[in-house]
């Protein structure tokens, strides 16, 4: 399967401001990249790149002051194939987890382990480890958390986002991890393109997704809360411990989101011919 996916996002700067931008696609799916016309930006500025701990793919930039663009557009290969499923994954003891996996056990910015902690033994304490608690954990955030555009709010913590009963796809993804770590199962947010591949179209402005994974069955598996079903087409872009360490940009300065577009879509053609054309 051949997947078109890509963006453009506008800003409108008071004055030249440092960006950290974590945009490109992660270098796990960089094989299957076909074709791409790479982060881009208008007006043209220097483009630098690095690694950061988690592995991911980062750029930094100075952005003029007025109205500045950044885009890219790639056709990729997909397998067509639905997330897996492990039924039988088990839950491996902290003590013989592997070392780099551990960071991801301990409460992080959204994810408040100290809080949840009684309540998650509460619920899933009397569940079979390893997978089949996890997906106890996200039947739990998706029967608990409403989702919906207007609820989004960028400071809710998995904490706040249960309580609440609503939130966005990036809450379904820290209530589900922070519970997770809760119970010892390492977790970490990931956030990338899902387009809507093998489901009936949704009426709504296509946006990145947050799902997570979790570590069970000596490996890490795809898990999403929010739809709570295995799902087509994911591409991720990059992993963390919460959102706060993949965010799309960081901008140092004052601005204003002028447009934002997401597109992901089945193609039949490995070109980059004109959208709409």
């Amino acid at each position: 399967m051949l997947i078109r996916l890509g963006y453009e996002i506008s800003y409108r700067f008071t004055q030249p401001t440092a960006v950290m931008a974590m945009l490109d696609i992660h270098p796990s799916r960089q094989q299957d990249i076909v074709v791409a016309e790479p982060l881009q930006s208008e007006p043209m500025v220097p483009l630098h790149h690095y690694t950061d701990t988690f592995g991911n793919t980062c750029r930094r930039l100075l952005a003029p002051s007025g109205l500045f663009t950044l885009r890219a557009d790639a056709v990729v290969r997909d397998s067509g194939q639905p997330d897996e499923v492990a039924a039988q994954a088990w839950q491996t003891p902290v003590e013989q987890l592997p070392d780099d996996t551990l960071l991801f056990l301990l409460g992080s910015r959204y994810c408040e382990t100290d809080l949840l902690s009684d309540q998650a033994w509460s619920l899933f304490g009397g569940i079979e480890g390893g997978w089949q608690r996890v997906q106890a954990i996200c039947d739990h955030v998706h029967q608990r958390i409403r989702f919906g555009y207007p609820f989004a709010r960028n400071t809710r913590t998995a904490a706040q986002a249960l309580q609440e009963g609503q939130g966005v796809c990036r809450d379904f993804a820290h209530s589900a991890v922070a519970l997770c770590r809760c119970m010892n199962i390492p977790a970490r947010y990931c956030t990338g393109f899902l387009g809507d591949i093998g489901i009936d179209p949704v009426d709504a402005p296509m946006d990145f997704s947050a799902w997570f994974e979790a570590y069970v069955g000596g490996r890490w598996y795809t898990f999403d809360a929010r739809h709570n079903v295995p799902r087509i087409g994911r591409v991720l872009i990059a992993r963390g411990r919460d959102a706060a360490d993949i965010a799309i940009t960081n901008t140092f300065g004052y601005n204003t989101l002028e447009s934002f577009q997401v597109w992901t879509d089945q193609t039949e053609t490995a070109e980059l011919t004109p959208r709409g054309g």
